[in-house]
């Protein structure tokens, strides 16, 4: 585990590196269950964006800015390119990553991802947002995590997994007054945040992963970023929400692992 001035990051076994890139709400150890997989042939790369839990400092007032964030972590790192899957907020920066810095990612999985933000979905982020301030300044610092399950995971991954929900609202309750405040940041920067005409000039082998039953990222709009990428391949998984990385982690592993393993790559 590293901390350095440009973003925190961690680095698991051996062979050609995959950067995971989070999600908005998500921090490094939040892909915990994915290491083992990942890391039999790969060497895994992860980090915090700037605003997340482990990388000090607020986030850029440009979402772009995160782009470059990754580029100086690979020259930090020594490493000339990377394979990079994220996860919604992650897939967005992946792609303009991709885009910006062609020479730097071998190839793409984006996630739960769109290539910009609708009415309805800016709608939802500013419902995100009055969450985190009421958790910071009222008596219950759970109440985001209220606020975000519904729209982040299906009504069967809510139904079966109560237990596990108590802990996670718990575990956020217990975050610090900055990661709430650095939610807050992110959420102000992304959500008017277009990048239809950038994603167009990927020339990386891609796949974009949907979640069939996602509450926040409507179907269409997964499939319409995968239409604006050159040669962009398109994959459904059935019965999950947003949060599909979390309810199907072994299925999402999987097909990373079969993406990086197909010829293209060559």
């Amino acid at each position: 585990m590293n901390q350095d001035p440009v973003l925190f990051h961690r680095l698991d076994g051996v062979g050609e590196p995959v950067l995971l890139l989070n999600g908005i709400a998500m921090t490094t150890p939040s892909w915990e269950v994915f290491v083992a997989p990942l890391t039999v042939d790969h060497q895994l790369v992860r980090c915090d964006f700037r605003g997340q839990l482990l990388t000090p400092g607020p986030p850029p007032d440009d979402v772009g800015e995160h782009a470059e964030d990754l580029a100086r972590l690979l020259d930090h790192l020594e490493l000339d390119s990377v394979h990079v899957a994220g996860t919604s907020f992650g897939g967005v920066v992946g792609a303009l990553f991709a885009a910006r810095h062609p020479d730097r990612v071998r190839s793409l999985v984006c996630i739960a991802s769109a290539d910009g933000f609708d009415e309805q979905m800016a709608s939802e982020v500013a419902r995100w947002r009055e969450a985190c301030l009421q958790s910071l300044e009222g008596p219950d610092r759970g109440h985001l995590s209220d606020v975000l399950e519904p729209v982040a995971y299906s009504p069967a991954y809510l139904e079966s997994h109560r237990e596990e929900r108590v802990e996670r609202r718990r575990q956020i309750a217990a975050l610090p007054d900055a990661w709430f405040e650095g939610l807050i940041g992110l959420l102000d920067t992304a959500h008017s945040f277009s990048a239809r005409r950038e994603i167009a000039g990927i020339r990386c082998p891609v796949l974009v992963v949907a979640a069939e039953l996602d509450a926040f990222v409507p179907l269409e709009r997964a499939r319409a970023m995968a239409e604006r990428i050159p040669g962009a391949r398109f994959r459904v998984v059935e019965g999950a929400g947003h949060a599909v990385v979390v309810e199907r982690p072994e299925l999402i592993a999987e097909l990373i692992l079969e993406f990086l393993a197909t010829d293209s790559h060559e």
